[in-house]
């Protein structure tokens, strides 16, 4: 690790690192790409709605399963499912007048697992 190059709280024009600002600033994505970034990790940050997404891991569930699996009224993960649904985290299929779930696409069972690997890390 280099050296710092500030002195305490105090920075100054001659101690930034133009270099590793620069790549820092080509990672950082644009401002639409940072508000749905915002919205679908805010949306992971309610246990039920991680309960909900982790169990669609397993395979498509309807309300009722899902109700069964969190341990949460049907009309509480109905509610939890149009915050999924309008992050893009889940999608359905209807049959009848029946719902099925199931996520959305990969990226979303990526997520759980890493996250599920890195709180794994810190028990």
């Amino acid at each position: 690790m280099p050296p710092p190059r500030c002195a305490g709280d105090e920075c100054s024009v001659e101690s930034i690192d133009a270099a590793a600002v620069g790549r820092a600033a080509a990672v950082v994505p644009d401002d639409v790409r940072l508000k749905t970034m915002s919205d679908i990790f805010s949306a992971l940050a309610d246990p039920t709605r991680l309960r909900i997404l982790t169990a669609l891991t397993a395979g498509e569930l309807c309300v009722c399963d899902l109700a069964e699996v969190t341990g949460v009224s049907a009309s509480a993960v109905s509610h939890q499912l149009r915050v999924l649904r309008d992050r893009d985290l889940v999608t359905f299929t209807r049959v009848g007048r029946q719902a099925i779930y199931r996520l959305s696409d990969e990226h979303v069972a990526s997520l759980l697992e890493q996250g599920s690997e890195h709180a794994g890390e810190h028990r």
